[in-house]
């Protein structure tokens, strides 16, 4: 698990360090550097894959740098991305190549997936091949399902009787062939017995399809980042999704690896749900052109803040930061 990043002259993230823990939940206005905090993390698990270099770094003024820690039993390994600009990572400096944990921590890292998903390309057939694991924006969800139906018919059971719990208006995932090699994803209706087909199904109803897939999958990815994990979803069930993330960062069964979430979000409905675990709540603080991250639950005035009303409330209202400047 990744423990800390440290940001130098990347974008926004001029001077900034971030804790990280097994579910982390990032708000702040636009531009300051919640989507480039995932974007480094996947230059991490791209340049991960190349031979790594050692040695003192050169240091260069102005260099954009970016830094990573990680958990026992690789606490001893730091990793730092070597990037020419903003745009361009180039290479990844090890403080210790030869420790025999690098090969593991290598693979963990080959595990970082990132998605926001996209409701229209999830209507359309997926191949039956691209079964293995969800694609970013959630393309083939109706492959990995029907993959999960056919191979792990526990796993599909699980994903259906969860979806029938959230929303009881449906009582079946179902799917249609749209041709030899493709396949299309239907929900059954619980009061009249139609199909609803992907297609006719709301933003909402397929982003939730896509966190159980997520959520339920038997080899989770070892890293989920998910951009604007709320939109679409109904202020009522972002509780449901909540847990189903916390599924994968706090599994219950011991035999399932922890998988580190990092969610954003704009909304002050799923920040209400984090009340009691502050921790898991990080601010992006945007100041002029730099950005700052933040824990909540290292204000000294947490509990003052606490006290004046809701989370949501409290941030929209401008006290906790993390919300776009006046002009």
């Amino acid at each position: 698990m990744i423990v800390a990043v440290s940001f130098r002259n990347f974008k926004v993230l001029r001077d900034t360090q971030l804790a990280l823990r097994p579910f982390n939940l990032v708000i702040g206005p636009n531009g300051s550097g919640k989507t480039s905090l995932l974007q480094a993390l996947l230059q991490l698990r791209s340049l991960s894959q190349l031979p790594p270099i050692t040695g003192e770094a050169k240091t260069v003024k102005n260099d954009p740098r970016i830094s990573f820690q990680f958990a026992k039993p690789h606490a001893d390994i730091t990793a730092e991305l070597c990037c020419v600009s903003d745009q361009v990572c180039d290479a990844l400096r090890l403080t210790s190549a030869e420790s025999e944990g690098w090969p593991e921590l290598q693979s963990r890292l080959r595990g970082i997936r990132a998605y926001l998903f996209d409701h229209l390309a999830m209507t359309t057939p997926s191949d039956r091949s691209d079964a293995d694991e969800l694609s970013s924006n959630g393309a083939n969800v109706a492959a990995v399902l029907a993959g999960f139906q056919e191979k792990h018919p526990e796993v599909f059971a699980e994903i259906e009787q969860e979806l029938v719990r959230i929303m009881p208006e449906f009582s079946a995932i179902e799917f249609t062939a749209s041709s030899e090699k493709s396949v299309d994803l239907a929900l059954r209706l619980s009061d009249d017995s139609r199909v609803v087909n992907a297609s006719n199904l709301s933003q909402g109803t397929l982003y939730l399809l896509g966190v159980l897939t997520l959520a339920f999958h038997p080899t989770p990815p070892s890293m989920v980042c998910i951009e604007e994990i709320d939109r679409g979803i109904h202020p009522r069930m972002l509780r449901e999704v909540r847990d189903l993330l916390y599924r994968l960062s706090y599994p219950e069964d011991e035999s399932r690896p922890v998988v580190q979430v990092i969610a954003t979000t704009h909304s002050p409905y799923l920040l209400d749900l984090f009340r009691d675990h502050p921790e898991e709540v990080v601010i992006s603080q945007k100041q002029g052109n730099a950005a700052q991250f933040e824990c909540l639950a290292d204000r000294e005035d947490l509990a003052e803040i606490l006290a004046e009303g809701s989370l949501g409330d409290i941030w929209f209202s401008g006290i906790l930061g993390g919300v776009p400047e006046e002009s």
